[in-house]
Order: structure tokens, then C-alpha cells, then sequence
């Protein structure tokens, strides 16, 4: 039947190697991580949890090395738990190289984004400028638009007040005068040249006063 002691001895030993194993699997995990901050993190504190088992686990063996009875069997133990310390002190370098690289990674991640938060930003006020132009450009269209119906408005204006005062310059009492062309019939017309052209070419007009 094993001693009390051996049997603690093997529980120690056993505990050890299983939270070295999920160390190594942590650690990978933290290789292998992309972010976000949080997420390294959480696995940081699962790292030294397992950590500090297995220290205590370790210093469980050394002190039931240092209480062996026989020389032999202690040196032998004392010489795992080296063994093992070697193994901790390892695990802590990997550790540490594996937060570098994943922090690292993060950066990167972050870096990445704020370049295409920045091509983003400059595309939006690409946007803006060139919709602040269209519409810079409609604007002036219509002030031409406007200003040439307004130019328009007062050509006619300008027309109307002239063709008005033509108007005005006929007399109000005009003789009168008597076409008497046999192929027409006889009527009275204003002496305006206007009126009488239609009838000046036709034979026998005469005018009379």
C-alpha cells in the first residue's frame, strides 16, 4: 500500500502537468487572437489564474521533496520541481512573446481601420464638394436664366412704349379721301399710307381731301 506521501506526491505531479497543458493552450489562444483588447484580456487573467495553481502546486511538491526521509528520493523530487519551475518560467517567456505578437496584431487591426475611416471621410467630402459645385453651377444658370427673361421683359417693355407713341403721333382728325376704282368698291379710308397702300396700285384710285 503507497504511503500518504507518495500519494500526494503523484497528485501533485498530476495537477501539475494538467495546468502546464492548459497554460500552453491559453497561451496559443493569445497567439492566435485578433482582437479586440477585451477579448485579450479575458485570456490574460485565465493565464495567470492557471499560473498561480500552478505554482502553488509546485511549491506543494517541493516541500514533500524536503520532507522525504531518504536522500535519494529526495533529490530525486527535488530535482521535478526544478524541473518543473524551469518549465513555469518558460511558459511565462512564451507568455509574454504571445501578448506582443497579438497586441501587435491589434495595432495593426486598428491602423487599418482608421485609414479606411480616414479614405471614408475624405470620400464624403469629395462628395460634398462636388454636390456644393453642381449646385453652385445651377445657381448661376438660373441667375442667367433670369437675367436674360428680365432683359427680355424690358426689350418688350421698350417696344410697347415706342409703338405707343407712334400711335399717339397720328392725328385724331384725319381728312378723308374717296377711292374710286371701278374693280372696288367705293369707300373711306384715313389718309395713312399704311391703309392706303392696298388700294394706291389699283387703277382710277384717286384721293380727294
Amino acid at each position: 500500500m503507497a504511503a500518504p506521501q507518495d500519494v500526494h506526491v503523484r497528485i501533485c505531479n498530476q495537477e501539475i502537468v494538467k495546468f502546464d497543458l492548459e497554460v500552453k493552450a491559453l497561451i496559443q489562444d493569445i497567439r492566435d487572437c485578433s482582437g479586440p483588447l477585451s477579448e485579450l484580456t479575458e485570456l490574460n487573467t485565465k493565464v495567470k489564474e492557471k499560473f498561480q495553481q500552478l505554482k502553488h502546486r509546485i511549491q506543494e511538491l517541493e516541500q514533500s521533496a524536503k520532507e522525504q526521509d531518504k536522500e535519494s528520493e529526495k533529490q530525486l523530487l527535488l530535482q521535478e520541481v526544478e524541473n518543473h519551475k524551469k518549465q513555469m518560467l518558460s511558459n511565462q517567456t512564451s507568455w509574454r512573446k504571445a501578448n506582443l505578437t497579438c497586441k501587435l496584431a491589434i495595432d495593426n487591426l486598428e491602423k487599418a481601420e482608421l485609414l479606411q475611416g480616414g479614405d471614408s471621410l475624405r470620400q464624403r467630402k469629395t462628395t460634398k464638394e462636388s454636390l456644393a459645385q453642381t449646385s453652385s453651377t445651377i445657381t448661376e444658370s438660373l441667375m442667367g436664366i433670369s437675367r436674360m427673361m428680365s432683359q427680355q421683359v424690358q426689350q418688350s417693355e421698350e417696344a410697347m412704349q415706342t409703338l405707343g407713341k407712334e400711335e399717339d403721333a397720328i392725328p385724331e382728325h384725319t381728312p378723308w379721301h374717296r377711292c374710286s376704282s371701278p374693280a372696288l368698291p367705293t369707300r373711306s379710308f384715313p389718309s395713312c399710307p399704311r391703309k392706303c397702300q392696298l388700294f394706291t396700285d389699283s387703277p382710277g384710285c384717286k384721293r380727294r381731301v
